[in-house]
């Protein structure tokens, strides 16, 4: 019997959630076709969701979340992979109902884990995550509606989250003018060392919400909050703008008005990351290693899995920002 150390989320009697690190045994892991030695994963608010209690994405307890993870392979049961593979898994049921990456061990079906790109080391993944996943998936839809750096400013709003802040820089990286939207005033030089050229603040997204139309100002969009912000987004494009829609942490409704899109032809463009067929994942992955690499040193944070329960409570507290790297060694 192989122990490994977890952190696992459990219900206590009165209805709260404790949230500890403890020994688990390899023979307790579902069943799949690889088993996989965790090197790294990330923390995403998904996981403080799950590690909080949200039957919206994790129905039963005790579980251990972690919807990234990247590894060695162990043991493979698919001609596919072979022990001493490094892979990358993201998405899919990962850390929402299948035990997670915040485990030093997964056990995962073969159909939701594609191998390390060479561009990439494994901890480079981690940094990225699903949040990286979701940003490079946002651009390159927006490009794939003809967005391109001459047509203006584009807008990120969520700035300082990990989807946001990669977003900001891949953005950047392109050739694009950045806007970066958030509503902690306080972190506007941590937004233009990522390379943000202006700062937007919350309440100023949120101005006009009774208004069908507003003045056109963005070229483009990363949204990754969603609500009433979202659709003051999509009444402010430009005429043919586009916005990439990937979050909702300020709502998931919004009061909608069919004006933008048939007096300017905009776009809204609805992106998902995790049911994703692995193909598109695995191209996007490549994309990320090769001409879209970027260098992420200025917006991660590293922690190690005891330190996990302080950094959960940091992020749904909304005191994080960029991305958070959890080392499983």
């Amino acid at each position: 019997m192989t122990e490994f150390k977890a952190l696992l989320v459990s219900e206590g009697a009165d209805g709260g959630f404790q949230r500890q690190v403890v020994a688990r045994r390899i023979e307790e892991l579902p069943a799949g076709e690889l088993l996989i030695r965790v090197r790294y994963s990330s923390l995403n608010y998904k996981d403080a969701l799950s590690a909080s209690g949200n039957r919206g994405v994790t129905k039963a307890y005790p579980h251990t979340p972690g919807i990234d993870a990247a590894g060695v392979v162990e043991v493979s049961a698919v001609a596919e992979f072979a022990p001493g593979d490094e892979v990358i898994v993201t998405g899919y049921d990962l850390g929402m109902n299948t035990a997670g990456g915040f485990g030093q061990y997964i056990r995962v079906p073969a159909a939701w884990a594609i191998k390390r790109p060479q561009g990439l080391s494994l901890r480079e993944a981690m940094i990225l995550g699903t949040a990286g996943l979701t940003a490079a998936l946002c651009v390159d839809k927006l490009e794939q509606a003809g967005v391109t750096p001459e047509a203006g400013t584009a807008l990120v709003t969520g700035a300082t989250g990990g989807v946001g802040s990669i977003a900001v820089v891949l953005l950047k990286a392109l050739g694009y003018r950045v806007a970066a939207a958030t509503g902690k005033a306080e972190q506007g030089e941590f937004l233009r060392g990522l390379g943000a050229d202006e700062i937007v603040s919350r309440e100023e997204l949120l101005q006009g919400i009774e208004r069908p139309l507003l003045k056109e100002r963005w070229a483009a969009a990363v949204d990754t909050v969603g609500g009433d912000i979202l659709f003051n987004v999509v009444k402010s494009l430009r005429h043919s703008g586009s916005v990439a829609c990937c979050g909702l942490t300020a709502g998931v409704g919004f009061q909608a008005s069919v004006l933008p899109f048939i007096l300017r032809g905009v776009n809204l463009l609805g992106v998902d990351s995790v049911e994703l067929p692995l193909v598109v994942k695995a191209s996007m992955w490549d994309k990320l290693s090769l001409q879209w690499k970027l260098d992420l040193s200025a917006l991660c944070q590293e922690v190690a899995l005891q330190e996990l329960p302080a950094a959960i409570e940091r992020i749904l507290a909304g005191g994080m920002v960029g991305r958070v790297l959890v080392r499983l060694d």
